[in-house]
């Protein structure tokens, strides 16, 4: 019995088809872009930023900062912003030192630029302002951005966030949690 030749089915008309390489190039060189835009985004960040000029000073040379465990699991420290009184919570996860309206007039925080904070409890509208000094403890720093707006059901509301705690060593000791400064103050 003499076997038929078989028929392979006759081509497709339009584009021959496409290798798996051929089909990711596209996909390819849209990934390189993008790797590109994001160095040159992070690259610019940096050499835009300005250079950090907060500067730490220690009024009796204390070595460090001891704040005990509240029994509410917090950690709150007593100190000022331009001299107004302030008990801070600190607060890891929070970017910049923030504080209520209330307290961002009686420590004369005024002018700044408008901004949306993006928070564990969502959006709120507020102000990226600089104060003269705050203090910590027998530590002071100069030239901090604090942002304003905090709502957290009290009137004197304000958060040591990590563009102060940056500044000092953060160590857990028990129940303790230990700053010590990252640059030695005179």
């Amino acid at each position: 019995m003499a076997r038929m030749p078989t028929q392979n089915p006759p081509p497709e008309l339009g584009r021959p088809p496409r290798s798996a390489p051929a089909r990711l190039r596209p996909w390819m060189i849209w990934l390189a872009w993008m790797l590109v835009i994001g160095a040159m985004y992070l690259l610019m960040d940096r050499l835009l930023a300005p250079a950090p000029s907060v500067q730490i000073t220690s009024a009796d040379g204390g070595a460090a900062l001891q704040l005990p465990r509240h029994r509410d699991g917090h950690f709150y420290i007593q100190g000022s912003i331009n001299g107004a009184p302030v008990q801070f919570m600190v607060d890891t996860g929070a970017s910049l030192v923030s504080v209520s309206d209330a307290l961002a007039e009686a420590a004369q925080l005024h002018g700044g630029r408008q901004t949306t904070f993006s928070t564990a409890n969502g959006t709120r509208q507020g102000r990226v302002v600089r104060a003269a000094s705050l203090r910590l403890g027998h530590f002071t720093l100069e030239n901090v951005e604090i942002g304003t707006g905090l709502n957290m059901g009290r009137g004197e509301a304000a958060l040591l966030g990590q563009n102060a705690l940056r500044h000092f060593h953060v160590t857990m000791e028990g129940s303790t949690m230990v700053l010590r400064p990252r640059q030695p103050a005179p």
